[in-house]
Formats: C-alpha cells, sequence, structure tokens
C-alpha cells in the first residue's frame, strides 16, 4: 500500500512538473495597436498563435495614446500605429527599431454615414449643412483626426464644417462607433470602416483631388522587445499571404498600386501634422 502510494504521489508529481513546463514554453509578446486594424489584427493574431503556438496580446486605442504608454511603461515588444505620422515619432523617440519597419495595409480616407443615408449626404461639402451632426478622432491623438483635419484644410472646408462637429472620440474603432450608434450623422474616417459594421455604416467616397494623402498601417518592433524573435515572426506574418488574406477579408488594401485607383495624385504616408493655427473643434 504504502509503494503504491508512493507511486501515486510520483505520478502527480512528474504530471504537474510535465505541466509547469507545458505552460511555461509558451511564448507571450505584447502589442501595442492603433485601433485602426483592430478587426483584422485580432483575426491574425489568433491565427498566428494556432500556428507558431506564440500568444500575441494586443492592448488597442489611439495611436498616440498607445505611443505614449509605451514610453511610460517602456514595454511592449511591437508598435502598429494607425498611421506613418505616428511611427514618425516612435522612431524620433527611440521607441522602435526603424530597421524593422513594414507596411501592412493601406488606408483611404472617406465619409461615414448611417446605413441608408437619412440626412442624404452626397459631398463633403454637405457636412456644412446646417443641423447635420458630424464627428472626428480626436487630432491630438488618434491618427484619423489628423487626417479629418487635412482634409477639411485642403479643401478649404474647415471653419465651415468645423461648427456642426460635436465630438472627438479617442480611437478609430470609437470613431467608427459614432455613427455605428447613430451618435452623429456622418463622420470623416476610414473607407474601411463601413466592414467593420456594414449593417450600420454606408460609406461615401471623397472625389480623388479633394484627397490629398493617403495612409497605411505600419508596424515595428520596440526597443523595448525581451523577445525580438517572436515579435519578429508576428510582424512578418502579417505581411505573409496568410496575414493580408485576413486584411483583405476585413476590407483592408494589400498595394499601394490599389490605393492609388482612390486618389492617383495624393501623397502616400509622410508626416501628418496639426496646423499651428490649430483650435480644437469641440469646446
Amino acid at each position: 500500500m504504502k509503494k503504491l502510494l508512493t507511486l501515486v504521489l510520483a505520478g502527480l508529481l512528474i504530471f504537474t512538473l510535465l505541466s509547469g513546463c507545458a505552460k511555461g514554453q509558451q511564448k507571450t509578446i505584447t502589442a501595442f495597436v492603433g485601433s485602426a486594424s483592430k478587426p483584422a489584427m485580432e483575426e491574425a493574431a489568433k491565427a498566428f498563435e494556432e500556428k507558431t503556438g506564440i500568444k500575441v496580446y494586443l492592448n488597442f486605442s489611439g495611436s498616440g495614446t498607445m505611443l505614449s504608454q509605451m514610453k511610460l511603461s517602456k514595454s511592449g515588444d511591437l508598435y502598429i500605429p494607425g498611421s506613418p505620422d505616428y511611427m514618425v515619432m516612435a522612431e524620433h523617440d527611440g521607441v522602435v527599431a526603424p530597421e524593422s519597419v513594414k507596411i501592412i495595409s493601406y488606408l483611404v480616407p472617406a465619409i461615414l454615414v448611417q446605413h441608408g443615408n437619412p440626412k442624404n449626404i452626397k459631398a463633403l461639402s454637405d457636412l456644412a449643412r446646417p443641423g447635420i451632426k458630424v464627428g472626428i478622432g480626436n487630432p491630438a491623438a488618434v491618427c484619423v483626426g489628423l487626417y479629418a483635419v487635412e482634409i477639411l484644410d485642403y479643401n478649404s472646408l474647415r471653419e465651415n464644417v468645423g461648427g456642426n462637429i460635436v465630438t472627438h472620440a479617442e480611437s478609430c474603432s470609437k470613431t467608427a462607433s459614432l455613427v455605428a450608434l447613430k451618435s452623429v450623422d456622418a463622420i470623416i474616417g476610414w473607407r474601411v470602416f463601413s466592414k467593420w459594421h456594414p449593417d450600420s455604416i454606408d460609406v461615401l467616397y471623397l472625389k480623388p483631388e479633394q484627397i490629398p494623402r493617403l495612409s497605411y498601417i505600419p508596424g515595428a518592433i520596440s526597443t523595448f522587445t525581451k523577445d525580438r524573435e517572436s515579435a519578429q515572426k508576428f510582424l512578418e506574418f502579417l505581411v505573409s499571404q496568410r496575414g493580408q488574406e485576413t486584411f483583405r477579408k476585413w476590407g483592408y488594401i494589400a498595394t499601394e498600386s490599389e490605393a492609388r485607383k482612390y486618389a492617383p495624385d495624393a501623397e502616400i504616408g509622410g508626416e501628418c501634422k496639426l496646423p499651428e493655427t490649430y483650435k480644437p473643434l469641440v469646446k
């Protein structure tokens, strides 16, 4: 009986040790991500874990907010903002390794309205009509908000439309939700938002000459990473055929040539800054 008890205890000890080892073997990495890529990134991270066994923890918010968190905590394995503007800042601040930057997908600005377009908005200038409620991302922390201000300035509409802007959202996903939840009549955002909420958001394309700049989602390895190899694997997965298929499924654009169909003469990327004369449009 004593011998049997010893064998049982030994077996339990071996099982516990093996279980602990198995758990300890799973590698994990953390990515600070602008929410412009949220649905596709979540699906890609799950597929990557199934393929490699590496767990990716995703922190989503405005690109500026994510960058500030990384700098304050000195943590994170990857930085994936919603536009190159914040990647430029991350490089300047020494948060990412510049040689690791990759382009994951392209973004096209557009007007997004409630499904069925009940306010009959047909053009950018219609956002200045009396009674139209407009929302944009917070230009101080959200890349799509920066692009919205740039578009209004480029088309000499900031003053006219500014009076109808009733709220600033703190991330891309929350910007999209403004119109999906009918909090506003329209937003200036990314065309891909209509793929996130196909039953509640319709897209109205801007004229090619109204778009000064197209954007893209970049990714880079953090200088704070403790596991550069795993971070590199995830970044390479995102730009691989499997990763790109996931992004295409959610309406993202994989190549520059495809993006240019919407605005052939627009700049690609570059640094988009708030004008020195800018004052918050929402009190």
